[in-house]
Protein backbone atom coordinates (compact mmCIF):
# COMPACT_ATOMS: atom_id res chain seq x y z
CA UNK A 1 0.00 0.00 0.00
CA UNK A 2 1.27 3.49 -0.86
CA UNK A 3 0.79 5.95 2.02
CA UNK A 4 2.21 8.88 0.02
CA UNK A 5 2.06 9.30 -3.74
CA UNK A 6 5.76 9.99 -4.17
CA UNK A 7 5.56 10.71 -7.90
CA UNK A 8 2.92 13.34 -7.20
CA UNK A 9 5.09 14.79 -4.42
CA UNK A 10 7.94 15.28 -6.92
CA UNK A 11 5.63 16.71 -9.57
CA UNK A 12 4.01 19.11 -7.09
CA UNK A 13 7.29 20.21 -5.57
CA UNK A 14 9.09 20.86 -8.86
CA UNK A 15 6.05 22.74 -10.20
CA UNK A 16 5.71 24.99 -7.14
CA UNK A 17 9.37 25.68 -6.40
CA UNK A 18 10.47 29.22 -7.18
CA UNK A 19 13.05 29.86 -9.85
CA UNK A 20 16.53 30.80 -8.74
CA UNK A 21 18.94 33.60 -9.64
CA UNK A 22 19.71 34.40 -13.25
CA UNK A 23 23.17 33.11 -14.11
CA UNK A 24 24.95 32.38 -17.34
CA UNK A 25 25.93 28.85 -18.29
CA UNK A 26 29.58 29.73 -17.63
CA UNK A 27 28.77 31.16 -14.18
CA UNK A 28 26.86 27.98 -13.35
CA UNK A 29 29.77 25.79 -14.43
CA UNK A 30 32.21 27.89 -12.43
CA UNK A 31 30.06 27.66 -9.30
CA UNK A 32 29.73 23.88 -9.58
CA UNK A 33 33.48 23.42 -10.11
CA UNK A 34 34.43 25.67 -7.22
CA UNK A 35 31.95 24.05 -4.81
CA UNK A 36 33.36 20.60 -5.61
CA UNK A 37 36.89 21.86 -5.01
CA UNK A 38 36.03 23.71 -1.81
CA UNK A 39 34.15 20.76 -0.36
CA UNK A 40 37.32 18.67 -0.55
CA UNK A 41 39.38 21.51 0.91
CA UNK A 42 36.87 21.91 3.75
CA UNK A 43 36.93 18.16 4.45
CA UNK A 44 40.65 18.35 5.18
CA UNK A 45 40.24 21.33 7.51
CA UNK A 46 37.39 19.59 9.37
CA UNK A 47 39.20 16.28 9.88
CA UNK A 48 42.34 18.01 11.10
CA UNK A 49 40.41 20.16 13.57
CA UNK A 50 37.96 17.56 14.89
CA UNK A 51 40.46 14.65 14.98
CA UNK A 52 37.74 12.38 13.56
CA UNK A 53 39.07 10.08 10.87
CA UNK A 54 37.48 7.47 8.63
CA UNK A 55 39.11 4.66 6.71
CA UNK A 56 37.16 5.23 3.49
CA UNK A 57 37.82 8.39 1.49
CA UNK A 58 34.66 10.49 1.00
CA UNK A 59 33.08 10.75 -2.42
CA UNK A 60 32.99 14.16 -4.17
CA UNK A 61 30.09 16.40 -3.21
CA UNK A 62 27.00 16.20 -5.42
CA UNK A 63 25.94 19.60 -6.74
CA UNK A 64 22.23 20.05 -7.47
CA UNK A 65 19.56 22.60 -8.30
CA UNK A 66 16.23 23.07 -6.51
CA UNK A 67 14.24 20.41 -8.41
CA UNK A 68 17.16 18.03 -7.89
CA UNK A 69 17.05 18.69 -4.15
CA UNK A 70 13.32 17.88 -4.12
CA UNK A 71 13.81 14.60 -6.00
CA UNK A 72 16.66 13.57 -3.70
CA UNK A 73 14.65 14.25 -0.55
CA UNK A 74 11.64 12.34 -1.81
CA UNK A 75 13.91 9.31 -2.26
CA UNK A 76 15.25 9.82 1.25
CA UNK A 77 11.76 10.07 2.70
CA UNK A 78 10.77 6.84 0.98
CA UNK A 79 13.63 5.02 2.68
CA UNK A 80 12.87 6.52 6.10
CA UNK A 81 9.12 5.88 5.91
CA UNK A 82 9.36 2.34 4.53
CA UNK A 83 8.79 0.67 7.96
CA UNK A 84 5.61 2.70 8.49
CA UNK A 85 4.39 1.99 4.96
CA UNK A 86 4.89 -1.74 5.48
CA UNK A 87 3.08 -1.63 8.78
CA UNK A 88 0.05 0.10 7.27
CA UNK A 89 -0.04 -2.31 4.35
CA UNK A 90 0.30 -5.40 6.56
CA UNK A 91 -2.22 -4.23 9.16
CA UNK A 92 -5.28 -6.28 10.07
CA UNK A 93 -7.66 -3.49 9.02
CA UNK A 94 -6.15 -1.66 6.07
CA UNK A 95 -8.19 1.29 4.78
CA UNK A 96 -10.44 0.77 1.75
CA UNK A 97 -8.62 1.14 -1.59
CA UNK A 98 -10.46 4.38 -2.46
CA UNK A 99 -9.50 5.92 0.89
CA UNK A 100 -5.88 4.83 0.45
CA UNK A 101 -5.73 6.19 -3.12
CA UNK A 102 -7.23 9.57 -2.23
CA UNK A 103 -5.20 9.84 0.98
CA UNK A 104 -1.92 9.07 -0.74
CA UNK A 105 -2.56 11.78 -3.34
CA UNK A 106 -3.43 14.35 -0.68
CA UNK A 107 -0.29 13.59 1.29
CA UNK A 108 1.73 13.59 -1.93
CA UNK A 109 0.60 17.14 -2.69
CA UNK A 110 1.32 18.20 0.92
CA UNK A 111 4.82 16.73 0.92
CA UNK A 112 5.57 18.33 -2.45
CA UNK A 113 4.40 21.74 -1.22
CA UNK A 114 6.59 21.56 1.89
CA UNK A 115 9.62 20.51 -0.16
CA UNK A 116 9.01 23.37 -2.62
CA UNK A 117 9.13 25.81 0.29
CA UNK A 118 12.33 24.32 1.69
CA UNK A 119 14.04 23.85 -1.69
CA UNK A 120 14.65 27.58 -2.09
CA UNK A 121 16.24 27.82 1.35
CA UNK A 122 18.52 24.84 1.80
CA UNK A 123 22.21 25.52 1.15
CA UNK A 124 23.55 22.05 1.78
CA UNK A 125 22.73 18.68 3.25
CA UNK A 126 24.27 15.36 4.14
CA UNK A 127 21.84 12.77 2.81
CA UNK A 128 21.92 10.07 5.44
CA UNK A 129 19.38 7.68 3.94
CA UNK A 130 19.64 6.65 0.31
CA UNK A 131 18.02 3.84 -1.71
CA UNK A 132 20.13 0.70 -2.26
CA UNK A 133 22.35 0.66 -5.34
CA UNK A 134 21.61 -1.76 -8.22
CA UNK A 135 23.56 -4.48 -6.40
CA UNK A 136 21.40 -4.06 -3.30
CA UNK A 137 24.11 -2.40 -1.21
CA UNK A 138 23.00 0.44 1.02
CA UNK A 139 25.04 3.63 0.48
CA UNK A 140 26.55 5.23 3.57
CA UNK A 141 25.39 8.75 2.68
CA UNK A 142 26.03 11.61 0.30
CA UNK A 143 26.98 15.26 0.64
CA UNK A 144 24.81 17.54 -1.48
CA UNK A 145 25.22 21.27 -2.13
CA UNK A 146 22.42 23.36 -3.68
CA UNK A 147 24.36 25.63 -6.03
CA UNK A 148 21.59 28.10 -6.99
CA UNK A 149 20.69 28.77 -3.35
CA UNK A 150 24.32 29.39 -2.44
CA UNK A 151 24.70 31.80 -5.36
CA UNK A 152 21.44 33.54 -4.43
CA UNK A 153 22.49 33.94 -0.78
CA UNK A 154 25.95 35.31 -1.53
CA UNK A 155 24.52 37.83 -3.99
CA UNK A 156 21.73 38.91 -1.65
CA UNK A 157 24.17 39.45 1.22
CA UNK A 158 26.90 40.93 -1.02
CA UNK A 159 29.62 38.73 0.50
CA UNK A 160 32.77 37.29 -1.04
CA UNK A 161 31.59 34.26 -3.08
CA UNK A 162 34.72 32.15 -2.50
CA UNK A 163 34.68 32.76 1.25
CA UNK A 164 30.95 32.13 1.57
CA UNK A 165 31.13 28.87 -0.38
CA UNK A 166 33.98 27.59 1.77
CA UNK A 167 32.11 28.64 4.93
CA UNK A 168 29.05 26.64 3.85
CA UNK A 169 31.24 23.65 2.95
CA UNK A 170 32.84 23.66 6.41
CA UNK A 171 29.46 23.08 8.05
CA UNK A 172 28.26 20.43 5.62
CA UNK A 173 31.58 18.58 5.53
CA UNK A 174 31.44 18.35 9.32
CA UNK A 175 28.30 16.25 8.94
CA UNK A 176 30.01 13.97 6.45
CA UNK A 177 32.96 13.56 8.82
CA UNK A 178 30.62 12.75 11.71
CA UNK A 179 28.79 9.99 9.88
CA UNK A 180 31.76 8.47 8.06
CA UNK A 181 34.05 8.64 11.10
CA UNK A 182 31.49 7.36 13.65
CA UNK A 183 30.17 4.17 12.00
CA UNK A 184 27.40 3.41 14.53
CA UNK A 185 25.86 6.91 14.44
CA UNK A 186 23.87 6.48 11.23
CA UNK A 187 22.27 3.22 12.34
CA UNK A 188 21.46 4.68 15.74
CA UNK A 189 19.54 7.55 14.17
CA UNK A 190 17.80 5.19 11.77
CA UNK A 191 16.68 2.91 14.62
CA UNK A 192 15.36 5.86 16.62
CA UNK A 193 13.46 7.19 13.61
CA UNK A 194 11.97 3.78 12.88
CA UNK A 195 10.93 3.40 16.51
CA UNK A 196 9.40 6.89 16.40
CA UNK A 197 7.37 6.08 13.27
CA UNK A 198 6.16 2.72 14.52
CA UNK A 199 4.98 4.29 17.77
CA UNK A 200 2.29 6.11 15.76
CA UNK A 201 -1.38 5.56 16.50
CA UNK A 202 -2.85 4.63 13.15
CA UNK A 203 -6.54 3.97 13.93
CA UNK A 204 -9.03 6.36 12.31
CA UNK A 205 -10.29 7.95 15.55
CA UNK A 206 -6.79 8.79 16.74
CA UNK A 207 -5.81 10.05 13.31
CA UNK A 208 -8.77 12.46 13.28
CA UNK A 209 -7.81 13.70 16.73
CA UNK A 210 -4.25 14.33 15.49
CA UNK A 211 -5.56 16.24 12.48
CA UNK A 212 -7.76 18.42 14.69
CA UNK A 213 -4.76 19.10 16.91
CA UNK A 214 -2.70 20.02 13.86
CA UNK A 215 -5.43 22.42 12.70
CA UNK A 216 -5.45 24.08 16.12
CA UNK A 217 -1.66 24.41 15.95
CA UNK A 218 -1.83 26.13 12.56
CA UNK A 219 -4.31 28.64 13.97
CA UNK A 220 -2.12 29.20 17.03
CA UNK A 221 1.04 29.83 14.99
CA UNK A 222 -0.78 32.20 12.62
CA UNK A 223 -1.79 34.20 15.71
CA UNK A 224 1.88 34.34 16.73
CA UNK A 225 2.11 31.29 18.98
CA UNK A 226 5.05 28.92 19.36
CA UNK A 227 3.53 25.54 18.43
CA UNK A 228 4.67 23.31 15.57
CA UNK A 229 3.11 20.44 13.65
CA UNK A 230 5.60 17.87 14.94
CA UNK A 231 4.51 18.42 18.54
CA UNK A 232 0.85 18.47 17.50
CA UNK A 233 0.72 15.07 15.80
CA UNK A 234 3.04 12.92 17.91
CA UNK A 235 1.82 10.35 20.43
CA UNK A 236 2.88 10.23 24.11
CA UNK A 237 5.13 7.25 23.34
CA UNK A 238 6.82 9.23 20.59
CA UNK A 239 7.72 12.12 22.89
CA UNK A 240 10.40 10.11 24.74
CA UNK A 241 11.86 8.88 21.46
CA UNK A 242 11.80 12.39 20.05
CA UNK A 243 13.78 13.61 23.07
CA UNK A 244 16.56 11.16 22.18
CA UNK A 245 16.45 12.16 18.52
CA UNK A 246 16.41 15.85 19.43
CA UNK A 247 19.44 15.40 21.68
CA UNK A 248 21.56 13.65 19.04
CA UNK A 249 20.51 16.01 16.26
CA UNK A 250 21.21 19.02 18.48
CA UNK A 251 24.68 17.59 19.10
CA UNK A 252 25.29 16.91 15.39
CA UNK A 253 24.05 20.31 14.22
CA UNK A 254 25.73 22.20 17.04
CA UNK A 255 29.01 20.42 16.36
CA UNK A 256 28.75 21.47 12.71
CA UNK A 257 28.14 25.06 13.71
CA UNK A 258 30.98 25.04 16.24
CA UNK A 259 33.48 23.61 13.75
CA UNK A 260 32.40 26.04 11.04
CA UNK A 261 33.01 29.02 13.31
CA UNK A 262 36.17 27.63 14.94
CA UNK A 263 37.89 26.80 11.64
CA UNK A 264 36.41 29.73 9.72
CA UNK A 265 38.65 32.56 11.01
CA UNK A 266 41.83 30.79 9.89
CA UNK A 267 40.67 29.91 6.36
CA UNK A 268 37.79 32.30 5.56
CA UNK A 269 39.13 35.89 5.73
CA UNK A 270 35.69 37.56 5.70
CA UNK A 271 33.98 35.14 8.10
CA UNK A 272 32.91 37.87 10.56
CA UNK A 273 31.15 39.80 7.80
CA UNK A 274 29.51 36.62 6.49
CA UNK A 275 28.26 35.54 9.91
CA UNK A 276 26.80 38.97 10.72
CA UNK A 277 25.02 39.29 7.38
CA UNK A 278 23.79 35.70 7.47
CA UNK A 279 22.24 36.20 10.92
CA UNK A 280 20.58 39.43 9.79
CA UNK A 281 19.25 37.74 6.67
CA UNK A 282 17.66 34.98 8.72
CA UNK A 283 15.79 37.53 10.86
CA UNK A 284 14.47 39.53 7.91
CA UNK A 285 11.90 37.09 6.49
CA UNK A 286 8.26 38.02 5.89
CA UNK A 287 5.56 37.20 8.42
CA UNK A 288 4.34 34.35 6.20
CA UNK A 289 7.85 32.97 5.95
CA UNK A 290 8.29 33.07 9.73
CA UNK A 291 4.90 31.42 10.25
CA UNK A 292 5.72 28.52 7.93
CA UNK A 293 9.14 28.13 9.56
CA UNK A 294 7.52 27.81 12.98
CA UNK A 295 4.95 25.32 11.72
CA UNK A 296 7.61 23.11 10.18
CA UNK A 297 9.82 23.28 13.27
CA UNK A 298 12.57 25.19 11.47
CA UNK A 299 12.74 27.81 14.22
CA UNK A 300 13.29 24.96 16.67
CA UNK A 301 16.14 23.76 14.49
CA UNK A 302 17.78 27.19 14.67
CA UNK A 303 17.56 26.97 18.45
CA UNK A 304 19.25 23.57 18.25
CA UNK A 305 22.23 25.09 16.47
CA UNK A 306 22.76 27.56 19.31
CA UNK A 307 22.24 25.05 22.13
CA UNK A 308 24.32 22.33 20.48
CA UNK A 309 27.14 24.71 19.68
CA UNK A 310 27.16 26.00 23.27
CA UNK A 311 27.38 22.40 24.54
CA UNK A 312 30.32 21.58 22.26
CA UNK A 313 32.09 24.84 23.01
CA UNK A 314 31.79 24.32 26.77
CA UNK A 315 32.97 20.70 26.71
CA UNK A 316 35.91 21.42 24.40
CA UNK A 317 36.87 24.39 26.56
CA UNK A 318 36.93 22.29 29.73
CA UNK A 319 38.00 18.85 28.50
CA UNK A 320 39.75 19.53 25.18
CA UNK A 321 38.91 18.04 21.79
CA UNK A 322 39.97 14.54 22.84
CA UNK A 323 37.70 14.75 25.87
CA UNK A 324 34.79 15.96 23.78
CA UNK A 325 35.32 13.20 21.21
CA UNK A 326 34.36 10.64 23.84
CA UNK A 327 30.82 11.66 22.87
CA UNK A 328 31.25 9.50 19.74
CA UNK A 329 32.19 6.31 21.65
CA UNK A 330 28.72 4.72 21.71
CA UNK A 331 25.01 5.62 22.00
CA UNK A 332 25.47 5.56 25.80
CA UNK A 333 27.98 8.43 25.66
CA UNK A 334 25.67 10.72 23.69
CA UNK A 335 24.30 13.61 25.76
CA UNK A 336 20.71 13.49 26.93
CA UNK A 337 18.39 16.39 26.21
CA UNK A 338 18.98 17.61 29.79
CA UNK A 339 22.77 17.35 29.42
CA UNK A 340 22.72 19.50 26.29
CA UNK A 341 21.69 22.33 28.61
CA UNK A 342 24.07 21.19 31.36
CA UNK A 343 27.40 20.22 29.76
CA UNK A 344 29.04 19.74 33.18
CA UNK A 345 26.57 16.93 33.91
CA UNK A 346 27.69 15.14 30.73
CA UNK A 347 31.36 15.69 31.62
CA UNK A 348 30.84 14.21 35.09
CA UNK A 349 28.97 11.18 33.69
CA UNK A 350 31.19 10.37 30.71
CA UNK A 351 34.65 11.83 31.36
CA UNK A 352 34.70 12.19 35.13
CA UNK A 353 34.65 15.16 37.47
CA UNK A 354 38.45 15.52 37.21
CA UNK A 355 37.92 17.09 33.79
CA UNK A 356 36.07 19.99 35.37
CA UNK A 357 38.10 23.03 36.47
CA UNK A 358 37.79 24.41 39.97
CA UNK A 359 34.67 26.53 40.39
CA UNK A 360 36.67 29.76 40.82
CA UNK A 361 39.02 29.13 37.89
CA UNK A 362 38.15 29.73 34.22
CA UNK A 363 38.41 26.67 31.99
CA UNK A 364 41.76 26.46 30.27
CA UNK A 365 41.51 27.02 26.57
CA UNK A 366 37.92 28.26 26.84
CA UNK A 367 37.07 30.16 23.66
CA UNK A 368 36.45 33.88 24.03
CA UNK A 369 34.64 34.39 20.73
CA UNK A 370 30.90 34.63 20.25
CA UNK A 371 30.65 31.06 19.06
CA UNK A 372 27.98 29.78 16.76
CA UNK A 373 24.45 31.01 17.19
CA UNK A 374 23.01 30.08 13.84
CA UNK A 375 23.87 27.88 10.89
CA UNK A 376 23.93 27.51 7.16
CA UNK A 377 21.67 24.51 7.22
CA UNK A 378 18.06 24.51 7.40
CA UNK A 379 19.08 20.70 7.77
CA UNK A 380 18.01 19.13 7.80
CA UNK A 381 18.21 17.38 9.81
CA UNK A 382 20.78 15.41 8.80
CA UNK A 383 18.43 13.75 6.50
CA UNK A 384 18.93 17.20 5.32
CA UNK A 385 20.32 20.83 6.23
CA UNK A 386 21.03 24.22 4.12
CA UNK A 387 19.72 27.20 1.78
CA UNK A 388 19.94 28.12 -2.08
CA UNK A 389 18.43 29.22 -5.53
CA UNK A 390 18.27 27.66 -8.99
CA UNK A 391 19.33 29.22 -12.28
CA UNK A 392 16.53 29.32 -14.86
CA UNK A 393 18.94 30.23 -17.65
CA UNK A 394 20.82 26.97 -17.42
CA UNK A 395 19.43 23.45 -17.40
CA UNK A 396 20.58 23.61 -13.77
CA UNK A 397 23.97 23.85 -12.14
CA UNK A 398 23.66 20.25 -11.09
CA UNK A 399 25.18 16.88 -11.72
CA UNK A 400 23.41 14.76 -14.33
CA UNK A 401 21.13 12.14 -12.78
CA UNK A 402 22.99 8.91 -12.03
CA UNK A 403 22.04 5.65 -13.68
CA UNK A 404 19.23 3.78 -12.00
CA UNK A 405 16.08 4.95 -10.25
CA UNK A 406 17.68 7.68 -8.11
CA UNK A 407 17.45 11.14 -9.67
CA UNK A 408 19.88 12.78 -7.31
CA UNK A 409 20.96 16.14 -5.85
CA UNK A 410 21.24 18.50 -2.92
CA UNK A 411 23.31 19.94 -0.01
Amino acid sequence: MQVIDWDLAVTTGTRLVRSGPQVSREEARQAVTELRTLSREAEGHVREFTKIHAEAAPQPATIVDRPGWIRANVEGFRVVLEPLTQRVGDGANPPPPIVAAVGSRITGVEVGAVLAFLASRVLGQYELFLPPDPAGREPTGRLTLVAPNIVHAEREMNVDPHDFRLWVCLHEETHRVQFTGVPWLREYIRSQMTEFLLASDLDLTTLLERLRSAADTVAEVVRGGDGNLIDAIQTPAQKAILDRLTAVMTLVEGHGDYVMDAVGPSVVPSVADIRAKFAARRESGSRLDRTVRRLLGIELKMKQYAEGSAFVRTVVGKAGMDGFNQVWTSPETLPTIAEISDPDAWIRRVIGSSALPAADTPAAGSPTGSGSTDSTATDSTVIGSGAADSAPTDPSPADPPPAGPRPADQT
